[in-house]
């Protein structure tokens, strides 16, 4: 869902890029808080199990109304194709996203640790093998959907008017996770489920206030110091639950710099799928729509998580390195930190094929010919001469202030005047016909198609107005001589059909173009032996530089990805202690959404003039958080929160050797 999300935001909602940016951010971190309220949940109440099942049914509820929410006829009562009441689909879009970050984040640290839990201490590497499976799982259903939900949104569909078909994209996923909640409440009887053990984060609170309070009243120095502040917690409770808090507190200590990374990695889905629509998507014979380039991630996870584990890791063990958890995460963020780099350096090519708008007191005249004789164009400075339905090469720049006369000539006839006052910072272009026949019109399009999509407006040469057809799209009643607005097409094979009753019944009638990505066209309408016939005039060149050239970016980001996310999961799971195991996946999981946090707050106060400075600020950043956390992670030391955990069983068992032993993990499992 996520691959479309930003698209329905600024194609369906109409919302621009920073809105949108900032919307899909926060949507991001609402689903990487909520798991903390799932951890709580499952720990103390419900179990995994059981947590699992029920948030699972919130988020299928929730994609099903997001793609209610996605229905152009909902509120299309007039039946033209734009909704009336878009304030409708907004609300119903927002209330869906809630209930999908409600449901999504809550199970996020469940299934994880549920996997976890089907594994004895003793079976250490098994897990960590099952924790890179399941991230393997994770993306493969991720590559599915990248793939087929842009295939399901460009298909058109409608009752009344055909759009983008986003309630199916949406609807789909929703329908697929019904089914796999049945598939997996089908094997409840082959799985191991360890029983909620109160609210044990209650418990952490109420320890850690007693601690401070107590160390604060005891702060004078005829009191000696303990060994660690959760020390001072000793009088009120016990050894065992002291030692599992300090594991999980000093794991969140090294959190603190992770935030930084997933503000960069999540970026893949808002600022890289924007960048993406700036370039060209044909990639030989196929042809990638801007958020399918996200299937690039998915798909190299899926190569690369096998092929660290299987290989690079024991290669590395081969040659004596002892890669630890900490240091394969250093790692990662230095890959995430280089793919900013060279999406910056991608950006600077990109700006480079952008073509130039007037900016200030400038304006931007081109001079398009369609009449039957040739003319001639005196602009201050410059003159060009222009054969039948033809144009100048290129937009000619002035300073509206000085922009004191333009003329028009034939064949040696005096010069007309145009009179017109031109506005500052647009283009226009200067329609010319007879020496005293013109008409200018103001362009309107001052920035590169948006999104990779090609502004098409048809000139009419005519003598009889015409409409003009395409792609669900009306151009009305384009009089004589005159000029359509731009509208707006994706890339590809279009069918454009005219309409008039001044064209003879011998005449073709329709044409078909190819259109590439981000362009934008002059059609000219003229008469072409007695029947009309179309030219096309290229007012901005489409995109050049190849959707391809993100491949190395998104290679360095999974790569990263490989390295630092699985590791982070299978190591938030070893040091945590048994009855905490989700409540250290949350707070794991809380840093994703700390990492969009940053993205929104960087973002919305850059206001970057260049897209490129904000990328090489964001690796600056990275690299700068990259190397505190491995100073940190230096002085981290591993353990066993088992032996731990059966130290103080032991030490229980001495002290009331009649008393069973009650600290287990109470386990179910139906013996198959």
């Amino acid at each position: 869902m996520r691959a479309l999300l930003i698209l329905y935001f600024t194609q369906f909602l109409k919302w621009d890029d920073n809105l949108s940016t900032a919307v899909y951010h926060t949507f991001i971190a609402l689903c990487y808080l909520t798991p903390i309220l799932g951890a709580l949940i499952a720990d103390s109440w419900l179990g995994k199990f059981k947590t699992i099942v029920s948030l699972s049914i919130v988020y299928t509820i929730g994609q099903a109304v997001t793609a209610i929410s996605s229905i152009n006829d909902l509120s299309n009562s007039n039946h033209d194709g734009t909704p009336d009441n878009i304030a409708v689909h907004v609300a119903l879009s927002m209330i869906g996203l809630a209930l999908i970050a409600l449901g999504t984040g809550g199970i996020k640290p469940c299934v994880s640790a549920f996997g976890g839990d089907q594994f004895e201490e003793s079976q250490e590497k098994q897990r960590n093998r099952f924790f890179s499976i399941f991230y393997l799982a994770i993306n493969a259903g991720s590559l599915l959907s990248t793939i087929i939900t842009p295939i399901l949104r460009v298909q058109e569909c409608g009752i009344h008017s055909k759009q983008a078909c986003y309630p199916l994209a949406f609807g789909v996923p929703a329908a697929l996770m019904a089914v796999a909640l049945i598939v997996f409440v089908i094997g409840s009887g082959m799985y191991k489920k360890v029983k909620p053990q109160g609210n044990i984060m209650a418990k952490v609170v109420k320890c850690i206030g007693f601690a401070v309070k107590n160390r604060f009243r005891h702060r004078s120095k005829e009191f000696p110091k303990r060994e660690h502040w959760l020390d001072w917690a000793k009088e009120k409770y016990d050894e065992r639950l002291i030692s599992q808090i300090k594991m999980v507190t000093r794991v969140m200590f090294l959190y603190i710099p992770l935030p930084m990374f997933w503000a960069l990695f999540d970026q893949q889905g808002s600022r890289w799928t924007l960048q993406a629509t700036t370039m060209n998507g044909k990639i030989g014979i196929l042809e990638i729509q801007p958020d399918q380039m996200q299937t690039v991630n998915a798909i190299l996870i899926v190569i690369m998580v096998p092929i660290v584990d299987a290989v690079v890791y024991p290669l590395i063990a081969k040659c004596g390195f002892n890669f630890t958890s900490l240091k394969k995460m250093t790692v990662g963020m230095f890959l995430a930190s280089m793919a900013f780099v060279v999406a910056a350096i991608v950006q600077v090519e990109i700006d480079k094929t952008l073509p130039v708008f007037p900016k200030g007191n400038e304006v931007q005249i081109k001079a398009l010919n369609i009449g039957n004789e040739n003319m001639t164009i005196f602009f201050p400075g410059k003159t060009v001469t222009l054969d039948q339905i033809s144009e100048t090469n290129e937009f000619f720049t002035f300073d509206v202030n000085t922009l004191t006369s333009i003329n028009i000539s034939s064949n040696g006839s005096p010069g007309v005047p145009v009179k017109y006052t031109f506005e500052a910072g647009h283009r226009h272009t200067l329609l010319v016909w007879a020496p005293n026949s013109y008409r200018v019109i103001k362009d309107g399009l001052n920035q590169k198609p948006e999104k990779g999509q090609n502004g098409i407006r048809f000139v009419n040469a005519l003598d009889y107005s015409f409409s003009v057809t395409v792609d669900g799209k009306n151009y009305t009643d384009i009089t004589s001589y005159n000029a359509s607005s731009y509208q707006f097409l994706p890339s590809g094979m279009k069918h454009f059909t005219l309409i008039s009753a001044g064209i003879p019944e011998n005449c073709e009638k329709s044409f078909k173009s190819e259109l590439g990505f981000g362009s934008a066209y002059t059609y000219v309408i003229r008469t072409q032996n007695g029947c009309p016939k179309e030219k096309a005039f290229e007012d901005i060149s489409p995109n050049t530089i190849n959707m391809a050239l993100q491949i190395p970016q998104y290679f360095l980001m999974t790569c990263g990805e490989v390295v630092f996310s699985v590791t982070g999961l299978e190591f938030s799971y070893s040091q945590a202690p048994s009855n905490m195991k989700s409540v250290l996946q949350a707070g794991w999981l809380l840093t994703v959404a700390v990492g969009n946090i940053i993205v929104l707050i960087v973002a919305g106060a850059g206001q970057f003039s260049e897209q490129w400075a904000e990328y090489v600020l964001f690796a600056a950043l990275l690299l700068v958080v990259c190397i505190i956390f491995a100073i940190m992670a230096r002085f981290y030391t591993y353990i066993n929160p088992a032996e731990i955990e059966a130290q103080f069983d032991e030490e229980e068992k001495k002290k009331n050797p009649e008393t069973p032993d009650h600290t287990m993990d109470p386990v179910t499992q139906t013996v198959m």
